[in-house]
């Protein structure tokens, strides 16, 4: 593999809460195109390895190279590099007092200098992709909780970016929701947009996913295809986390 072909870099990466260790020298390749499923049990650090990619938690030591430059460098500016990165939370952090419109032009337009025409047709456009469009001069609590989580994908996608993070975006959903957010996600990795997702669907990791990653007390214990994580773990806790959750 080229380093061409790699978006994001991890190396020995180590995060520290107050003297607990919630990372321990994690390394990862994220390929262009690449959708990569962290799995594992709640507290193995799966989020919080999300949350230093685009260093929402500052790592404690370690470097992630993103398209080439190293972001955990002092002197670079992490806020032009976070414009190529969507990032799609458990609860979808919505403005409440926006509509729907508002709510994704408001980065294009203030950070990509999109004229408020042009934004709202590529925002419409958008919309249209995941069946919202009659919903854009709505307010986030007009909303069911799938349609938001749909909207915070789509938000993301306004501003064109070259991966999109995804921390356990169904977990806060209906079951009857979860469905509606996994198929816009489905369709993404269909179009080759890089995706890191940390989620608790088996199926959605199975599916979707080129590459899953198995997080436990903040070391990559395993990883490879769904097949061979799925169908051929190596390791006992593997098995038995599988044993659980499936």
């Amino acid at each position: 593999m080229s380093d061409n072909d790699v978006l994001i870099k991890v190396r020995n990466l180590e995060k520290k809460f107050n003297g607990v260790t919630a990372l321990k020298s994690v390394n990862a390749d994220i390929k262009k195109g690449e959708v990569v499923v962290m799995i594992g049990p709640s507290g193995s650090g799966k989020s919080t390895f999300l949350r230093c990619m685009n260093l929402l938690e500052i790592p404690t030591s370690g470097t992630i190279t993103f398209n080439g430059v190293d972001i955990t460098d002092k002197n670079v500016d992490i806020n032009v590099h976070r414009q190529k990165m969507g990032m799609v939370f458990q609860h979808f952090n919505l403005f409440p007092h926006m509509t729907i419109l508002k709510n994704m032009t408001l980065a294009p337009m203030k950070l990509q200098k999109k004229s408020e025409e042009e934004a709202n047709a590529e925002a419409m456009k958008l919309l249209e992709r995941v069946g919202l469009a009659d919903r854009a001069q709505a307010y986030p609590s007009q909303l069911s909780g799938g349609q938001k989580q749909r909207i915070a994908i789509v938000r993301a996608l306004c501003m064109k970016p070259d991966v999109m993070l995804f921390d356990e975006p169904t977990s806060a959903l209906d079951p009857e929701m979860v469905g509606e957010v996994l198929e816009v996600m489905k369709e993404l990795a269909e179009e080759n947009m890089t995706m890191v997702v940390v989620t608790h669907e088996m199926g959605f990791a199975r599916e979707v996913g080129d590459k899953v990653l198995f997080l436990e007390d903040g070391i990559i214990m395993e990883q490879g295809t769904p097949d061979e994580i799925f169908n051929h773990p190596k390791t006992e806790r593997l098995q038995n986390f599988l044993a659980k959750v499936l």
